[in-house]
């Protein structure tokens, strides 16, 4: 099974490899967006998405990202994840306060 997590993308990082900030839950990381690119990648900045494996794969709607976070929270799934996430942020400096 895959597991998406929402995540909200930031700013773009590399708009020449389609690359993008996304924060996850409190931990900022860089994804790829080319499977949900615009012609201006500058208006996904704000938006959110299901992030998988580096992957922006869908754009949803803010509401909807609340409700997958909340129920991945009461099902326990994406904690595991979101702490391998931080360690893994941690150890690059890519969490907030880390510029």
């Amino acid at each position: 099974m895959c597991l998406g997590i929402p995540g909200q993308i930031t700013e773009i990082t590399d708009a020449d490899r389609l690359m993008a900030m996304a924060d996850i839950s409190g931990v900022r990381r860089e994804v790829s967006v080319a499977c949900v690119a615009t012609p201006d990648l500058n208006d996904l900045v704000g938006e959110w998405a299901l992030i998988h494996v580096g992957f922006a794969m869908s754009v949803i709607d803010e509401d909807e990202a609340a409700k997958t976070l909340e129920a991945l929270r009461g099902l326990g799934e994406a904690q595991e994840t979101l702490e391998a996430m931080a360690d893994g942020a941690a150890a690059v400096g890519l969490t907030e306060g880390a510029q």
